[in-house]
Formats: structure tokens, sequence, C-alpha cells
């Protein structure tokens, strides 16, 4: 099988025993979120493989039809955006088939965590709440939930640790398309944690602390 092209860091000294696959956003690369490993500041031992995919690239129509790396094709901005449905679908299942990888690899798939900041939060939340086995837990950054109303959530992962962070000034990613998704997600019997920040649409370092100590609790480290 032909996996997405990934940047794969190993933990130091001690074989991976738990893995985080996180999902840039739109017109980036696997090595946007791959400088804040370090500052979450993780114990050294840590067992944890993160993974950063890079999508593919495509023409983007909201900015003039540009190819830029993307995981869909966004047709219209604002909090009723429109995009290419069939292309995320098909990058949630190119992104579940790097979670059975892991899992094939050894790490149980209660041992994975799936992070996603704007475009790939988008797939993030449909790859993981729609995957059959239990995870670890879900990381939400500066997102929307579009597939919300077609999704069919795993009874494995309805529950799982949901943890929703978004900049209370964002103009890309609407605050409240973040607060609706979160909504959504309550509707389906899920249990998100909602996080705002005094940002726009990025990370901050108040952001990376919360995540470490968040990702410390779900894999135990």
């Amino acid at each position: 099988m032909t996996y997405l092209s990934c940047v794969e860091l190993e933990p130091e000294n001690v074989a991976a025993t738990a893995a985080v696959i996180w999902l840039h956003g739109l017109g980036s690369n696997g090595h946007d979120f791959e400088a804040i490993v370090p500052e979450l500041q993780l114990p050294a031992d840590a067992p944890v493989r993160f993974v950063f995919p890079h999508s593919p690239s495509m023409p983007v129509s909201v900015n003039g039809g540009v190819v830029m790396p993307a995981w869909y094709d966004i047709l219209e901005m604002g909090a009723g955006r429109r995009l290419n449905m069939d292309q995320l679908l098909h990058s949630a299942a190119q992104v579940t088939a790097l979670i059975e990888r892991e899992i094939a690899r050894g790490i149980p798939g209660e041992r994975i965590v799936l992070a996603g900041f704007s475009q790939g939060g988008a797939v993030a939340y449909h790859a993981a709440l729609s995957f059959p086995h239990k995870l670890a837990g879900l990381l939400a950054l500066s997102t929307y939930f579009p597939t919300s109303d077609r999704i069919t959530i795993t009874e494995a992962n309805r529950t799982i640790p949901l943890e929703v962070m978004h900049g209370s000034y964002d103009p890309v990613v609407l605050p409240a398309m973040g607060q609706a998704a979160v909504q959504d997600l309550e509707a389906a019997g899920c249990k998100p944690n909602w996080r705002t920040y005094p940002m726009e649409h990025q990370v901050c370092m108040p952001q990376i602390r919360d995540i470490a100590a968040w990702l410390k609790q779900v894999l135990a480290l």
C-alpha cells in the first residue's frame, strides 16, 4: 500500500509504544508542527513516535486555483464554507491507513492520538471518530467539523478524550465554527473539552503547555 509521505520523529533511546499523528493546515506541510515537539517538553524517556503527514497538493478555489498543499479544496470561505467533501473523505481514509500502519508496527490503537490543525483538524475529526478501534484521544486545533451530519461515529471512539482548542480572535476559522463543532459533538454523545486562547489562527505557548499536559494524561507519560 502507498502511504502519505510523513516526517517521523522517533523517541530517543527507547522503543515507541505510543504515537501521535498530527495533521497540518492548508498550504503547509508535515514540517509545520515538527518544531513543536521539543517545546512540549515531554519526559526524556517518553516512548512516543510523532508522525507528521504531508498532504497532497491540489488547486484551491478560494486561493484563485493556485496549487498548494491541501487536504481538500475549499470552494467558499465563511462560517458556512463549501468544500470538496469527496476529497476530505479521501484524505480521512489516507489518515486511517496511517493509524492502521502504526497498529501494524506494534502500537496499540488505545495508545495512538490523532491531532489536526485547521483543515487537518477537519480530517482528523472524521478519521478518529469513524475509526473502529479505540484511540487514545483526539486533539482538534483551530478547526471545524464539516462531516458532522454524515459521519457514523463508532462506539469505540464516541467518548475518547477530545480536546478542542481555538483562538478567540481567529479570522480564518471563526470561533463560532469551533463552538458549533463542540455542540455537534455533544449532541452525538461525545465529550469534548473546549478551550480558547487570546490568539488568531495559530498556536501559542500557553496552549502548547496545555497540549503537553493533555498528552501526558491520555498517554500516561
